[in-house]
């Protein structure tokens, strides 16, 4: 017996005027969003993950069986309903399924938690397995699905091999020991590796080996840093694209970084116009002319010490920061590269040059000796968006970093890159999480992330 086709709520948004003409009955399986009365009339708004919209069904006691039993089944339930499309050119919605049967598959206890109401994110996060069943989520997954698309499109169309990097490893990529260690003791006889081992912070010292012999690499998966920071910025796991490129100076970098920026806000915009539209409607209503201004604003460039000067200046001038002894050689904090993107060049800015002491050991030193080839992207309503820099390919000036550091023991192989055959490379990392914060103007990493990690949290 040949099973009856099932249709999703998105097929029949883009074909419903041959459905409507057709006459076919119709099934279509999802989720109860709202169950609403009107007499002898039945209203559903149904979703079966299948897009953003809802689709409404109406059922009457004239046309099924039953009804008492399908007017009970309320927000979160299970059912597959079959009947016939009929338009509705005065509705917001142009179609609407008249049910004529009806399969209750799970029916949602009372005790539901979640109801036609707008739920705050703090409650929502203590309910992680069940907020992808509200808009705001509905709208966020599916287009973090989409924007991991987007990624992996850019770097294939362009000819990146994707590599995948180990998780655990035997090294901190940034020397900052604020590594998850899964081994504490390397002396205990019934260690596993026989030596520290930890989660991985970075794919980046990996991937270069792999640039030194496709040109084009790039790593996209997990990371882990054990800082104890409870920031709405930060998470103890995350995902980073990291891609490297040889044959390569600090300036290629800096054209890589822009054309995928741009790549996946032009991707995001034409594959989920109605989650943006949501998201500037309900979340951030500044963010597609945020977006817009992205994609038509030159990215600048300015130098670490421009910087400073401008920093300086605008504290003379009267602009208040939280921290406002503004030196040469600190780090930056979010409120400068705020200022210097969106009240200073009023659009992406690459800020380049930075002190070598605030930057990390596998950098290029610039010919100074106080700087490095490295690069961040402030962007308006973020700050720092993308972080890369030319790698140090010289032998004996990283070497001598390295020891610097203390960790040119257990990186000899990261040295051996060097030593046969390496050549000038850069690369860059962007925060997946954060981009997507960037994407969809959500304020706190825990809410664009299925199941968030942080600091006295692991709920699931």
């Amino acid at each position: 017996m040949k099973l009856k086709q099932t249709h999703s709520i998105r097929q029949l948004y883009a074909s419903f005027n041959q459905l409507v003409e057709s006459h076919e009955i119709i099934r279509i399986s999802g989720w109860i969003r709202t169950n609403r009365l009107s007499g002898s009339i039945g209203f559903i708004e149904l979703n079966d993950g299948s897009g953003f919209k809802n689709m409404q069904a109406v059922y009457d006691k004239q046309r099924i069986d039953d009804f008492e039993n399908l007017s009970k089944c309320g927000t979160g339930s299970a059912i597959t309903l079959e009947g016939k499309l009929i338009a509705t050119p005065t509705m917001k919605q142009p179609f609407e399924l008249h049910v004529e049967s009806f399969e209750i598959v799970g029916k949602a206890s009372e005790e539901y938690p979640l109801q036609k109401k707008r739920h705050g994110f703090d409650f929502l996060r203590e309910i992680a397995h069940l907020r992808p069943r509200t808009n705001t989520f509905t709208a966020l997954y599916r287009l973090r699905s989409v924007v991991a698309m987007a990624i992996h499109q850019f770097f294939y169309d362009r000819e990146f091999v994707y590599v995948h990097t180990p998780i655990l490893t035997g090294n901190d990529a940034e020397g900052a020991g604020q590594a998850f260690q899964v081994l504490v003791d390397p002396k205990d006889p019934t260690a596993f590796f026989k030596k520290q081992a930890s989660l991985t912070v970075s794919g980046q010292l990996h991937v270069e080996a792999f640039s030194e012999a496709f040109k084009k690499v790039y790593t996209f998966g997990p990371t882990f840093r054990a800082e104890p920071s409870n920031t709405t910025r930060h998470a103890s796991e995350f995902w980073m694209i990291e891609p490297e490129i040889s044959f390569a100076t600090l300036d290629d970098d800096m054209e890589l970084i822009e054309a995928c920026v741009r790549y996946v806000i032009e991707f995001t915009m034409k594959h989920c116009p109605h989650e943006l539209e949501f998201f500037n409607t309900f979340i951030d209503t500044h963010l597609k002319e945020r977006l817009e201004t992205v994609l038509k604003t030159p990215f600048v460039k300015m130098t670490y010490t421009e910087a400073i000067v401008k920093l300086q200046d605008a504290v003379k001038e009267g602009v208040t920061f939280e921290k406002s002894a503004i030196v040469w050689g600190m780090d930056l904090q979010t409120e400068h590269e705020r200022y210097l993107a969106e009240q200073l060049v009023k659009g992406p800015v690459f800020l380049i040059h930075y002190p070598k002491e605030i930057k990390a050991f596998y950098m290029r030193l610039n010919d100074d000796n106080k700087t490095v080839a490295a690069c961040d992207l402030l962007v308006p309503g973020v700050g720092e968006l993308v972080g890369g820099s030319q790698r140090e390919e010289r032998l004996d000036k990283l070497q001598s970093r390295m020891q610097e550091e203390g960790n040119e023991h257990e990186l000899q192989w990261y040295l051996d890159i060097r030593r046969y055959g390496g050549t000038p490379h850069a690369g860059f990392g962007i925060g997946f999480d954060r981009l997507l914060m960037y994407l969809t103007g959500m304020s706190n990493i825990r809410d664009v992330q299925p199941y968030p990690r942080t600091p006295g949290s692991l709920l699931y």
